[in-house]
């Protein structure tokens, strides 16, 4: 068994509405800062052992499929690296 660490970035999909990124964006806008567009977007690290990077990957992606993403809301990515 390999120790992995993956990341797993979870985002609202585009068009659906995001409370969190357009207040922050008007108070950035506030201070000055000029921009086109903010998303907000959940990052989660998770620690496994697992026989190799595809299995890991694949746990992961069902974890997230299950649990930390809502597939009609969101879009996510998961990368896995070898601790």
């Amino acid at each position: 068994m390999t120790a992995y660490t993956a990341t797993v970035t979870v985002r609202l999909k585009s068009g659906v509405l995001d409370p969190e990124a357009e207040t922050t964006q008007r108070a950035l806008e506030r201070l000055g800062f000029e921009l086109s567009d903010l998303r907000s977007a959940d990052e989660f690290e998770i620690d496994l052992d697992a026989d190799g990077e595809e299995e890991a990957t694949e746990r992961v992606t069902e974890m997230t499929e299950r649990l930390l993403a809502n597939p009609t809301l969101h879009d996510y990515e998961v990368t896995v690296r070898e601790r």
